[in-house]
């Protein structure tokens, strides 16, 4: 494992994970040929899926001929947990044009030592509400009511059924990933036909 606080074992790719609250390092080798960091300066500009008015900005420092990213713990404790798109912006300094370089996604999981933390992913936390709500639909089965001329309309048993099984599929797909990332097998069945 590498001292991930050592710029020189920092990763030379962007993180696909980051924990809200990490000190956050990663360098970029590949861009300095064709973009000399004495010439341009680098930019991750990150938002969070779903919109928000908030943006993250990481402007990288001149390293060994590439660019290192670093984000600082009191930086990142900002995040807030969830998807982000980001892209990577290239300014030339003798002119401020900018062109846009690279795209990607990262996910900011929460800090299990931040009180009342919920670690679940969107898919683990709607799977559970949908499967409470089908253990209770047997007691309490209303298609839909008024009261003081407000109503409400409830999903049906099949529309339930439909919500559970695609985000059971979300989360087996999280869970497959995270296996397939520390090399573990993922449980998944290969047939194989001789003939």
């Amino acid at each position: 494992m590498a001292n991930l606080f050592d710029p020189a074992q920092s990763p030379t790719v962007e993180p696909e994970k980051v924990v809200v609250g990490d000190f956050i390092q990663w360098r970029r080798v590949d861009l300095g040929s064709d973009y000399p960091n004495d010439l341009f300066t680098m930019t991750y500009v990150a938002r969070i899926t779903a919109g928000g008015a908030s943006e993250i900005q990481i402007t990288g420092t001149a390293y060994e001929g590439g660019y290192l990213f670093t984000v600082p713990s009191a930086t990142s404790a900002d995040f807030n947990a969830g998807f982000y798109h980001y892209q990577l912006e290239a300014v030339r300094n003798s002119d401020s044009n900018r062109i846009v370089i690279d795209r990607g996604f990262f996910t900011a999981i929460v800090d299990l030592d931040v009180n009342n933390s919920d670690p679940r992913t969107h898919a683990e936390i709607m799977l559970a509400k949908i499967k409470s709500l089908l253990e209770g639909k047997a007691d309490a089965d209303v298609a839909n009511y008024s009261i003081a001329g407000r109503s409400l309309t409830k999903l049906s048993f099949d529309e339930l059924i439909k919500a559970r099984d695609y985000y059971q599929e979300e989360y087996n797909k999280e869970v497959r990933a995270q296996r397939i990332s520390k090399g573990q097998p993922t449980g998944a069945t290969v047939k194989v036909r001789f003939l």
